[in-house]
């Protein structure tokens, strides 16, 4: 087999190959899963980033106990950070009711 019937074999395959359809708009059930992936995400990394810094500060703070209290707060609000992704679902499922979707 020659490289030109090669190439118009291959050329001819993929003329008849379907051609895909564009994506249809999607339900509001579809839009709150993308939303609710996003907002989880979002707030387990910014909880691991203040769970960073409050380690960081905890031990750099020397035995100061103001870089300490600071530390700890860090922790408070990671804490916070996570419980929030762990309960997205939940409010996102209630808005979901209350949209009818």
């Amino acid at each position: 087999m020659h490289a030109y019937t090669l190439v118009s074999a291959v050329g001819d395959l993929l003329a008849a190959a379907p051609s895909p359809k564009p994506p249809g708009p999607k339900s509001i059930p579809e839009v709150i899963d993308g939303i609710k992936l996003w907002v989880m995400g979002i707030l387990a990394a910014v909880a691991t980033l203040f769970l960073v810094i409050g380690g960081l500060r905890y031990m750099t703070a020397g035995g100061d106990p103001a870089q300490a209290e600071q530390a700890k707060s860090s922790f408070k609000a990671a804490l916070a950070g996570y419980a929030l992704a762990v309960l997205a679902p939940v409010i996102l499922q209630v808005l979901q009711g209350i949209l009818g979707g």
